[in-house]
Protein backbone atom coordinates (compact mmCIF):
# COMPACT_ATOMS: atom_id res chain seq x y z
CA UNK A 1 0.00 0.00 0.00
CA UNK A 2 2.66 2.16 0.88
CA UNK A 3 4.62 1.60 -2.68
CA UNK A 4 1.21 2.56 -4.15
CA UNK A 5 0.99 5.74 -2.49
CA UNK A 6 4.93 6.56 -3.10
CA UNK A 7 4.00 5.87 -7.24
CA UNK A 8 3.61 9.74 -8.11
CA UNK A 9 7.09 10.77 -5.90
CA UNK A 10 8.38 7.81 -7.96
CA UNK A 11 7.54 9.06 -11.34
CA UNK A 12 8.32 12.40 -10.76
CA UNK A 13 11.85 11.60 -9.27
CA UNK A 14 12.02 9.15 -13.20
CA UNK A 15 11.58 12.63 -14.74
CA UNK A 16 13.87 14.75 -12.77
CA UNK A 17 16.76 11.92 -13.27
CA UNK A 18 16.32 11.95 -17.12
CA UNK A 19 15.93 15.31 -17.12
CA UNK A 20 19.57 15.11 -15.12
CA UNK A 21 20.75 12.89 -17.35
CA UNK A 22 20.26 15.32 -20.37
CA UNK A 23 21.49 17.92 -18.53
CA UNK A 24 24.75 16.62 -17.27
CA UNK A 25 24.79 13.15 -18.69
CA UNK A 26 24.26 13.75 -22.35
CA UNK A 27 27.78 13.87 -23.38
CA UNK A 28 28.78 14.43 -27.14
CA UNK A 29 30.72 12.06 -28.92
CA UNK A 30 34.33 13.75 -28.48
CA UNK A 31 33.38 14.49 -25.10
CA UNK A 32 33.23 10.98 -24.00
CA UNK A 33 36.69 10.28 -25.98
CA UNK A 34 38.21 13.21 -23.45
CA UNK A 35 39.65 11.73 -20.35
CA UNK A 36 37.58 12.92 -17.20
CA UNK A 37 37.61 12.30 -13.25
CA UNK A 38 35.49 10.26 -12.31
CA UNK A 39 32.22 11.47 -11.06
CA UNK A 40 30.75 10.33 -7.78
CA UNK A 41 27.11 9.97 -7.71
CA UNK A 42 26.66 9.76 -4.20
CA UNK A 43 25.70 13.13 -3.03
CA UNK A 44 22.79 13.19 -6.17
CA UNK A 45 21.77 9.86 -5.38
CA UNK A 46 21.43 10.28 -1.45
CA UNK A 47 19.94 14.26 -1.76
CA UNK A 48 17.78 12.49 -4.23
CA UNK A 49 16.86 9.28 -1.95
CA UNK A 50 16.19 11.76 1.14
CA UNK A 51 13.85 13.80 -0.77
CA UNK A 52 12.25 10.51 -2.01
CA UNK A 53 11.85 9.51 1.66
CA UNK A 54 9.94 12.65 2.46
CA UNK A 55 7.52 12.20 -0.20
CA UNK A 56 6.50 8.93 0.72
CA UNK A 57 6.38 9.92 4.69
CA UNK A 58 3.88 12.91 3.39
CA UNK A 59 1.69 10.36 1.59
CA UNK A 60 0.68 8.76 4.36
CA UNK A 61 -2.50 7.75 5.42
CA UNK A 62 -1.82 8.96 9.06
CA UNK A 63 -1.96 12.48 9.65
CA UNK A 64 0.44 12.36 12.46
CA UNK A 65 2.87 10.83 10.52
CA UNK A 66 1.94 13.36 7.70
CA UNK A 67 2.92 16.07 10.38
CA UNK A 68 5.92 14.83 12.21
CA UNK A 69 7.70 14.02 8.32
CA UNK A 70 6.88 17.83 7.91
CA UNK A 71 7.75 19.02 10.58
CA UNK A 72 11.28 17.23 10.38
CA UNK A 73 12.01 18.62 7.26
CA UNK A 74 11.10 22.17 8.17
CA UNK A 75 13.35 21.65 11.39
CA UNK A 76 15.77 20.67 9.38
CA UNK A 77 15.91 23.71 7.12
CA UNK A 78 16.11 26.18 10.21
CA UNK A 79 18.47 24.39 12.22
CA UNK A 80 20.80 22.96 9.21
CA UNK A 81 19.88 25.42 6.06
CA UNK A 82 21.84 23.58 3.48
CA UNK A 83 20.64 23.66 -0.15
CA UNK A 84 19.82 19.79 0.68
CA UNK A 85 17.79 20.55 3.75
CA UNK A 86 15.95 23.66 2.38
CA UNK A 87 15.06 21.75 -1.22
CA UNK A 88 13.60 19.05 0.96
CA UNK A 89 11.47 21.72 2.86
CA UNK A 90 10.42 23.03 -0.17
CA UNK A 91 9.10 19.85 -1.61
CA UNK A 92 7.17 19.30 1.62
CA UNK A 93 5.45 22.67 1.27
CA UNK A 94 4.72 21.84 -2.42
CA UNK A 95 3.53 18.57 -1.71
CA UNK A 96 -0.54 18.61 -1.68
CA UNK A 97 -2.24 16.16 0.54
CA UNK A 98 -1.05 17.35 4.16
CA UNK A 99 -2.84 20.11 6.20
CA UNK A 100 1.01 21.74 5.83
CA UNK A 101 0.88 21.94 2.47
CA UNK A 102 1.27 25.28 1.09
CA UNK A 103 2.14 25.87 -3.12
CA UNK A 104 2.69 29.45 -2.78
CA UNK A 105 5.24 29.46 -0.34
CA UNK A 106 6.99 26.23 -2.00
CA UNK A 107 6.94 28.24 -5.27
CA UNK A 108 8.66 30.96 -3.17
CA UNK A 109 11.03 28.18 -1.80
CA UNK A 110 11.86 26.79 -4.91
CA UNK A 111 12.06 29.79 -6.65
CA UNK A 112 14.66 30.83 -4.40
CA UNK A 113 16.50 27.87 -4.75
CA UNK A 114 16.80 27.79 -8.50
CA UNK A 115 17.76 31.41 -8.67
CA UNK A 116 21.65 29.65 -7.31
CA UNK A 117 21.31 27.16 -9.81
CA UNK A 118 25.14 26.66 -9.14
CA UNK A 119 24.15 25.56 -5.61
CA UNK A 120 22.77 22.95 -5.95
CA UNK A 121 23.74 18.96 -7.03
CA UNK A 122 22.28 18.24 -11.12
CA UNK A 123 19.45 16.00 -10.00
CA UNK A 124 18.40 18.28 -7.12
CA UNK A 125 18.27 20.94 -9.92
CA UNK A 126 16.34 19.33 -12.08
CA UNK A 127 13.73 17.93 -9.38
CA UNK A 128 13.32 21.10 -8.65
CA UNK A 129 12.60 22.58 -11.86
CA UNK A 130 9.71 19.53 -12.15
CA UNK A 131 8.13 20.53 -8.68
CA UNK A 132 8.14 24.29 -9.74
CA UNK A 133 6.46 23.88 -12.61
CA UNK A 134 3.78 21.03 -11.00
CA UNK A 135 3.34 23.95 -8.15
CA UNK A 136 2.58 27.12 -10.73
CA UNK A 137 0.44 24.96 -12.83
CA UNK A 138 -1.92 24.20 -9.26
CA UNK A 139 -1.88 27.40 -8.38
CA UNK A 140 -2.91 27.79 -11.84
CA UNK A 141 -5.99 25.98 -11.55
CA UNK A 142 -6.61 27.99 -8.48
CA UNK A 143 -6.60 30.78 -9.22
CA UNK A 144 -9.08 29.90 -12.43
CA UNK A 145 -11.25 27.47 -9.42
CA UNK A 146 -11.45 30.69 -7.34
CA UNK A 147 -12.19 32.54 -10.42
CA UNK A 148 -15.30 30.68 -11.11
CA UNK A 149 -16.26 30.16 -7.85
CA UNK A 150 -16.18 33.87 -7.63
CA UNK A 151 -18.02 34.34 -10.85
CA UNK A 152 -20.88 31.88 -9.50
CA UNK A 153 -21.41 33.62 -6.21
CA UNK A 154 -21.26 37.24 -8.47
CA UNK A 155 -24.03 35.53 -10.46
CA UNK A 156 -26.15 34.32 -7.70
CA UNK A 157 -25.93 37.72 -5.62
CA UNK A 158 -26.89 39.27 -9.06
CA UNK A 159 -30.21 37.11 -9.44
CA UNK A 160 -31.45 37.83 -5.49
CA UNK A 161 -31.17 41.38 -6.13
CA UNK A 162 -33.07 41.15 -9.37
CA UNK A 163 -35.64 39.42 -7.70
CA UNK A 164 -35.59 41.22 -4.51
CA UNK A 165 -35.99 44.33 -6.73
CA UNK A 166 -38.68 42.62 -8.78
CA UNK A 167 -40.56 41.96 -5.43
CA UNK A 168 -39.72 45.17 -4.07
CA UNK A 169 -41.35 46.70 -7.27
CA UNK A 170 -44.59 44.63 -6.82
CA UNK A 171 -45.06 44.98 -2.64
CA UNK A 172 -44.90 49.11 -4.16
CA UNK A 173 -47.35 48.56 -6.66
CA UNK A 174 -50.01 46.67 -4.82
CA UNK A 175 -49.26 49.35 -1.64
CA UNK A 176 -50.39 51.95 -4.82
CA UNK A 177 -52.78 50.13 -6.03
CA UNK A 178 -54.27 49.51 -2.24
CA UNK A 179 -53.80 52.99 -1.02
CA UNK A 180 -55.28 54.09 -4.74
CA UNK A 181 -58.67 51.49 -4.20
CA UNK A 182 -58.92 53.50 -0.55
CA UNK A 183 -58.89 56.83 -1.72
CA UNK A 184 -61.66 55.69 -4.39
CA UNK A 185 -63.54 53.78 -1.49
CA UNK A 186 -64.01 56.94 1.04
CA UNK A 187 -64.94 59.51 -1.89
CA UNK A 188 -67.50 56.91 -2.93
CA UNK A 189 -68.34 56.83 0.90
CA UNK A 190 -68.23 60.47 0.85
CA UNK A 191 -71.05 60.94 -2.36
CA UNK A 192 -72.91 58.09 -0.98
CA UNK A 193 -73.42 59.77 2.39
CA UNK A 194 -74.21 63.52 0.56
CA UNK A 195 -76.87 61.98 -1.59
CA UNK A 196 -78.35 60.60 1.68
CA UNK A 197 -78.41 63.56 3.44
CA UNK A 198 -79.89 65.20 0.33
CA UNK A 199 -82.56 62.78 0.05
CA UNK A 200 -83.31 62.85 3.42
CA UNK A 201 -83.41 66.93 3.40
CA UNK A 202 -86.06 66.74 0.41
CA UNK A 203 -88.24 63.95 1.80
CA UNK A 204 -91.73 65.83 2.57
CA UNK A 205 -93.29 65.87 5.77
CA UNK A 206 -96.98 64.71 6.43
CA UNK A 207 -99.58 66.63 4.71
CA UNK A 208 -101.89 68.95 7.12
CA UNK A 209 -105.72 67.60 6.81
Amino acid sequence: MQLKRASWPVLMLTAALIGACDLTGGLSKGQQERPSAPANPTPDAGSISAVLELLVGLHHTDPGRQAEVFQAAKDAADLTPTTSNKLRYAMALATPGHSASDPVAAQRQLSELLARPETLLPMERNFALVQLKEVEQRLILQAENMRLRDDALRESRDRQQSTNRRLQAEIDENARLRKALDEAQAKLDAVTHIERSINDRTVPGPRKQ
